[in-house]
This record gives structure tokens, sequence and C-alpha cells, in this order.
């Protein structure tokens, strides 16, 4: 959400001008059952192999060859936490919330109290409402401290005693169930792609430090993406790997820095995810010009999808930039990975100009519960007015679990903010 327009754009057009394991294979063996004969509790599965997305050209198929555009919503605020869009006080980011409920209550029961969120936050009923609108995929952000309870690397194991990846589990599983597409989102990873906070901590960006630690922070990411590929390896339910959620994003530098730092940590990242998955589509985003991100070509990337985020103040500038980013990398597929129209920009405007220039794309997000947030347009579902917030400080251990418990749930405390009516119905097929 960056302004500057003008050094932006001077240097866009510049650039365009110039430049024309084990849990993974017990978990896959378990799909490939449910594929062949539905899902556990015997209804049949909605994904099957022919369901698979992969890219060809600027454009993705599934296996099938039919051409497949994704039209979706964020699931943010669920897995990771921002203070605009998330029910607490008293703290200034997720790390903040995390770091103050340890010392306060101990790990265990700081996680236990984030688990009460994420259980009740996003439920069946929000993955019911969101196929019932006709959206075929939902971006997922997640953050490192979901599988690491500290910044040294040490993972957060399930009662079995395996690294636990419960949620990523679950959300997978159950749009398979409904016809609905997953993009794994890292949104927060070790040591921070970005200074904003929501990457988990704001001002903290270290993952590209040339230090002993930056080098440790890149070998926890290299990790983490290398368990979550290996867990989903051959899933058709799982459209894509996204590596990093705005890179760089807040940082005092420029698109040059930019685009060195984004080449050399994708690079890394990518292989490490081929090393155990060769086939799922991995998702590369860059902020705030496409020439952040290297041609594909240059870099050996195969079946990506590059995406971006636009926040941006006028149709004349949404449709510009949409449209540079097409004709710069004209032979990938591009996505909007999350969008909003400020200033004079309007919704018809967007959705037109993306559905021309062939964009899958994504909502910011499906729900929240800042203030206002009842009837903005920023949400499908807003939490209605006198919505209670957990102190992070102050409040006992059970007012924060009574706050963050069923109260969450969509249906209890929320209300359709009419966006979607208003603005998206009509354009997610």
């Amino acid at each position: 959400m960056k302004t500057f327009m003008k050094k932006i754009l001077c240097v866009f057009l510049s650039a365009a001008l110039v430049l024309p394991l084990a849990a993974g294979a017990a978990a896959q063996a378990a799909f490939a059952e449910t594929s062949e004969h539905g899902t556990s509790d015997g209804e049949p599965a909605a994904f099957t192999q022919e369901d698979f997305l992969v890219t060809k050209g600027n454009k993705i198929y599934n296996k099938k060859g039919e051409e497949v555009v994704l039209h979706g919503v964020n699931l943010g605020s669920w897995l990771i936490q921002e203070d605009w869009l998330s029910p607490y006080e008293e703290v200034q980011d997720h790390y903040d919330i995390l770091e103050t409920l340890i010392e306060r209550f101990g790990t265990e029961r700081a996680y236990e109290l984030l688990n009460t969120y994420q259980d009740n936050w996003i439920t069946e009923y929000d993955l019911d409402d969101i196929a019932a609108k006709g959206f075929n995929c939902v971006r997922v952000p997640f953050w490192y401290r979901n599988f690491y309870s500290d910044d040294n690397g040490t993972k957060i194991l399930n009662e079995n005693g395996e690294w636990d990846f419960r949620y990523l589990d679950w959300i997978v599983e159950k749009c398979a169930e409904r016809g609905i597409y997953v993009i794994l989102d890292m949104h927060g990873a070790p040591g921070f792609q970005s200074d904003a906070p929501h990457s988990g901590k704001r001002d903290s960006c270290r993952l590209y430090e040339d230090s002993e630690e930056g080098e440790f922070f890149r070998t926890l990411a290299d990790e983490l993406w290398t368990a979550i590929a290996a867990r989903f390896n051959g899933n058709p339910a799982v459209a894509m790997y996204d590596l990093l959620n705005e890179p760089s994003c807040d940082c005092d530098y420029g698109e040059v820095t930019r685009r060195k730092n984004n080449t050399a940590e994708y690079q890394r990242l990518y292989k490490a995810v081929r090393a155990v998955d060769s086939e799922h589509i991995i998702t590369l985003e860059c902020i705030w010009t496409a020439f952040a991100l290297p041609h594909k070509e240059l870099v050996g990337f195969e079946n990506v999808v590059y995406q971006v985020h636009f926040y941006q103040k006028s149709d004349f500038i949404f449709v510009l930039f949409v449209l540079l980013t097409k004709l710069y990398h004209f032979n990938t597929p591009l996505m909007m990975g999350e969008f909003y129209p400020l200033g004079t920009t309007t919704w018809a405007s967007c959705f037109k100009a993306m559905k021309k220039l062939n964009y899958s794309w994504m909502l910011w997000t499906y729900k929240a519960s800042g203030h206002g947030m009842w009837e903005s347009d920023w949400v499908l579902c807003g939490a209605k007015d006198g919505f209670e917030r957990a102190k992070i400080k102050t409040d006992s251990y059970e007012e924060i679990a009574r706050k963050w418990g069923e109260c969450l749930n969509t249906d209890k405390a929320f209300q359709d903010t009419g966006h979607f009516e208003r603005n998206v119905a009509q354009y997610v097929k």
C-alpha cells in the first residue's frame, strides 16, 4: 500500500523499455487413497488428479487441458493476525501477541489460546459460504510461528511427536471436499521478509541480511517450505505454493535492491521446493512493480505464476500497472493476490481490467473484526458493532479464551457487509 507513485512509475517504465520425507510420504499415500475411493467418511472427493493445476505459456490449466482462472478470497487474520483486522488490543502485532502470552502463561498455554482462536475464526461454515458464493480458491496466509515455537527453530509437535501441520492439513482437506483450491501463502517467514507488520513483526526484515543470523533464518525458511511441499506433493487441492508475501514491503530501498533480494531468495526457495515437489505451481510475488521479479527464463523457473498486489488510487494507475506487468512478463501467468480500489479507483474497473488481461485474483479479505468492518468493502463478513477484543496484557487466560472462543464464529458475531453482492458477485464466474 505504498505511495510515491511517480517514482515507482518512472522505475517501472524505464525497466519496461530497457528490458523487452516420511510425513510427506504418508500424507501423499493417504491422499492417493481418498482420491480413488472418496473421503474418509465415505463421501466422494471433489478433486481428482485431473484437477491438478499446471501452467502452460501464460495460462493455468488442469490436467484435463481446461483453462482455469482462479477467483478467490484470502483467509486473512486466521493463522496470522493483523491489528486492523483481528480481535486484540494492547499490543502492536502478532509477534507481540505471542511473546506476551508466552511471558504471561508459558509456551504451551499461549499456543492453546492461539489454537482456540484459530479453531473458531475459520470453520466449515465459512468454507460453505465461500463455495456458495462461487469462489473456486482461497489464499491462506500463515507465518513461521504456526510451526516453530521460537526464533531458534524449535518445532511445534503434535500428540504423536511429529511436526504439527494440523491447520494446513485441515484447510486443504475441507476445501478439497468443496471443490475449492488452496494457495498456501508464507505471509511471515523466519527472520521476516519485510518491515511491514503484516509479516508478523514490524520493522524486523532480516531474511536477506548478510550475516550468520540471516543465513540461519534462510535455512529455516528452506526447512519449512521443504516440509510443506513434501506434505502436499501430489495433492490437486493445492493450487500453488506462495513462497513469500510482499517481500521487502516498507523496506527503505528501491526496486533494484528489491529485485536483487527477490531473485536470490526465490532461487533458493524454488530449489528447496522443487527438490521434493516437481509438479505444483509456485507463485512468486513482487511489490511494487514487476521489475522486482526476474524473467523466469533467465533464472530457470518453470511452472510458476507471478503475483502482484496493487492498492492504487485511480483507475488509470491500476489499469496501467496491470497492463505493464502483463507486457513485462508476457509469457507468465499472472495473479492479483490482493487488491483494493483506493481513492477514485473502482471495483468495476479493477475486475474488467483483470478479466481482459487474464489475471487470476484473490480478494483481501474474507472477514475482519476491525472498527467499522461491519460495513466495509475490505471484507465480505464484518464484526458487528460492539465486538469484544482480547486485551493481551491485562485479560486473564480465561477471559482471552472466552473472547477467542465460539463468539468468533462468523455466524454468531459477524454480518454480511454487502460487499459481495454490491461489487463482486457478477465477476466471480
